[in-house]
């Protein structure tokens, strides 16, 4: 069996690993899945702490950036990487460690898109932040940010295997928002406040 085939399984693993449902749970012996949105990612923690808000960020995109540095490692080509990144996001979203209901996977699919094109990266948290200041709903800035991505990568000239992980990376991200949808739709959604305690 050639290794480039566990690719996708060790990136489901990375990013199947629930790492705001840990803080919260290490810190308070709470389940954050029962506070806020639900949520275990880094904007629903951030509402019960700034600290670990902004940890499960950087830990829910360091093994999204890592899920792809492994498949460059293992050998594998940009597609393999790019698929590393997709993985990564599904494991997110279907974490296997609860019961297959996790986070949304915005901030492991930066991760692993900083590692395959980080000038296309770059310039979707630009317009992340930008919606966010405009608009103050994380989610409308997740989800305009997300579904720029893959146009883009495409001017930045990535290949067409980046572009289609890319796109389905976005699809995931974005399906996972259908019920933030609904609530600014229905003008329920929170907006995003700063304050938060520590």
């Amino acid at each position: 069996m050639r290794i480039e085939y566990l690719i996708p399984f060790i990136a489901y693993l990375l990013g199947s690993i629930p790492f705001g449902y840990i803080l919260v749970k290490s810190t308070e012996g709470k389940d954050i899945r029962s506070f806020g949105s639900g949520n275990i990612g880094a904007t629903n923690v951030f509402r019960r702490s700034r600290l670990g808000g902004i940890l499960t960020l950087l830990l829910d995109a360091g093994k999204g950036y890592l899920a792809v540095i492994l498949a460059g490692w293992l050998g594998g080509d940009i597609a393999w990487q790019a698929a590393a990144a997709v993985f990564a996001i599904i494991g997110h979203v279907f974490t296997i460690w609860l019961r297959f209901k996790g986070g949304k996977g915005v901030a492991t699919g930066c991760g692993g898109y900083l590692a395959l094109s980080p000038l296309a990266l770059l310039t979707t948290i630009g317009l992340f932040v930008l919606i966010l200041l405009l608009s103050r709903y994380i989610s409308v800035a997740s989800i305009g940010a997300t579904a720029a991505f893959p146009i883009l990568a495409y001017l930045y000239g990535e290949p067409a295997s980046l572009l289609l992980g890319a796109a389905i990376g976005a699809v995931f991200i974005i399906v996972k928002h259908q019920q933030n949808i609904k609530r600014l739709f229905s003008g329920t959604e929170n907006r995003f406040v700063l304050g938060a305690r520590s």
